[in-house]
């Protein structure tokens, strides 16, 4: 199988946008379009930005304070009588304090009900482990009938927004904080289930996810400058898979290394592993999350320490050639 290259802007001078922001901004134009679409928010909205819904469409904003379970058993009750709920909140609080709710009344009965967690992975504006949600992609990739997607840019978000409005049923959406390089060109269409190969190169493979793709991208160069040809294939929906796209790069570099701002149990790294024990077996390294807690400091600081950053990544990929 080969794959079609998408194209990429030039991560120099890269317009930065968090995601958040334009998540905001863009429930705002769905809902002109979407009349069935409200917003559910758990006493986040300034941080997650749902106060940018609140304030342009404030009928169909609907603050339901500190509790979670709560939170997802209205939008549950809002999907039966018709309504696209839009749930705001964190993710430690979606995919851990409300679970038992999202199982049951949510995925079970497939109600179509969007769940927005904000503030992601590590760099969480230096919140500190009780806010570093890094096992979130594992809960929601192993519960059946839950559409998982996890954006790399303001404009991959944007076009992921609209599918998922357009899909009926529970999907997941992972966002993150801080603001970050767009790397697609305004043209770039998300689509449930697609991985895009970003880079194509025979000497090794670069599987990742997020925005951790970002970093992805900055590690090619670098193994670009040494000689080394790298395929980067972006994964934004973690289920549906896109098994094809992950054997195709394995056929084409007999190498893998994925790259996630999340645990490497159950997550990207294991996704892949199974994808290529089952299909295609090849040799590989997982870069995230090692089964460890994280902690409260600077982004860069963190990024380094658990191994997340582009010289990571790129080392990684040296090891498998070497």
């Amino acid at each position: 199988m080969t794959l079609p290259l998408t194209p990429t802007l030039p991560l120099a001078g890269a317009e930065q946008h968090a995601l958040r922001e334009v998540w905001g901004n863009e429930l705002v134009s769905l809902a002109a379009v979407h009349p069935d679409l409200v917003v559910v928010d758990g006493d986040l909205a300034n941080s997650t930005r749902a106060d940018i819904f609140a304030a342009a469409v404030p009928d169909r904003f609907f603050e339901l304070g500190i509790a979670e379970q709560n939170l997802l058993g209205v939008a549950a009750g809002l999907a039966t009588v018709g309504y696209v709920p839009w749930v705001s909140t964190f993710v430690p609080f979606l995919a851990k304090r409300a679970l038992d709710q999202i199982r049951v009344v949510i995925a079970q009965p497939g109600l179509n009900v969007k769940m927005c967690g904000g503030y992601s992975g590590i760099l969480t504006g230096k919140t500190g482990k009780t806010h570093q949600s890094v096992e979130d992609i594992t809960v929601f990739r192993a519960m059946p009938g839950v559409v998982t997607i996890v954006p790399a840019d303001a404009v991959e978000l944007r076009s992921a927004m609209a599918a998922m409005q357009a899909h009926h049923g529970p999907v997941y959406l992972r966002l993150t904080r801080d603001p970050g390089p767009t790397i697609f060109p305004a043209g770039h269409q998300f689509e449930i289930g697609r991985a895009v190969l970003l880079r194509d190169g025979a000497d090794v493979g670069i599987i990742s996810t997020g925005v951790e793709t970002v970093r992805a991208l900055e590690a090619v160069d670098l193994l670009a400058a040494e000689g080394i040809a790298a395929s980067l294939l972006h994964v934004p929906t973690i289920k549906p898979l896109d098994v094809a796209a992950i054997v195709a790069v394995a056929e084409r570099t007999n190498r893998i290394v994925t790259a996630e701002d999340h645990t490497i149990i159950g997550g990207l790294g294991g996704a892949v592993a199974e994808v290529l024990g089952e299909h295609r077996p090849t040799r590989m390294k997982r870069i995230g999350w090692n089964d460890v807690w994280g902690e409260s400091a600077p982004n860069d600081y963190l990024l380094e320490k658990y191994g997340l950053n582009a010289d990571h990544i790129a080392a990684a990929a040296r090891g498998l050639i070497s």
